[in-house]
């Protein structure tokens, strides 16, 4: 005999199923990219609906193009717009003539960006009794400051906040 959650189940599997996808993934995009990803795990009517390419256009920030053109990324061609959202959040563009990095949040979608350390005002920042420019291949740049002494630290930076995804007013 069926146990009452699984008559749920059934009787919510049979709602969903009744919706279009469409109004399904249009939903799913008004979320975030980490609700959508939790949100294909409840039945396959949404798996299916996640996977839409507007659901993930939704995620990526409306520059997405023009960043990815900057970053000499144009070549960059992708089955969906899923993986290239993927790409985005697990390999940086480097950008701004090799100044900046550019990626996204995960689980936001959100820009972030990372400064390269000869775009920084580093306080002592070109006495070497402080501070060695040197080279590391690990790094996205070409050259990262390694400190060497401190007596005081201050460091700033800039960036456009035109550059910066916007607030959600909620």
């Amino acid at each position: 005999m069926p146990s009452r959650l699984s008559k749920m189940e059934d009787q919510q599997g049979d709602f969903f199923g009744s919706l279009p996808e469409g109004f399904i993934a249009n939903a799913i995009s008004l979320t975030s990219p980490r609700d959508a990803c939790r949100l294909s795990t409840v039945c396959s009517v949404f798996r299916s609906a996640a996977e839409w390419d507007a659901v993930w256009e939704s995620f990526l920030p409306s520059d997405y193009q023009k960043i990815v053109v900057a970053a000499g990324g144009d070549s960059l061609t992708f089955s969906s717009k899923k993986q290239l959202f993927l790409r985005l959040c697990d390999h940086p563009l480097i950008i701004d003539d090799g100044n900046k990095s550019f990626s996204l949040d995960k689980q936001s979608g959100k820009k972030c960006y990372m400064l390269d350390a000869k775009d920084l005002s580093i306080i002592w920042g070109d006495a070497p009794r402080y501070w060695r420019w040197i080279s590391i291949p690990e790094s996205r740049f070409t050259e990262v400051a390694e400190l060497i002494s401190v007596c005081g630290f201050e460091v700033h930076g800039r960036i456009s906040t035109s550059m910066l995804s916007p607030t959600l007013v909620t």
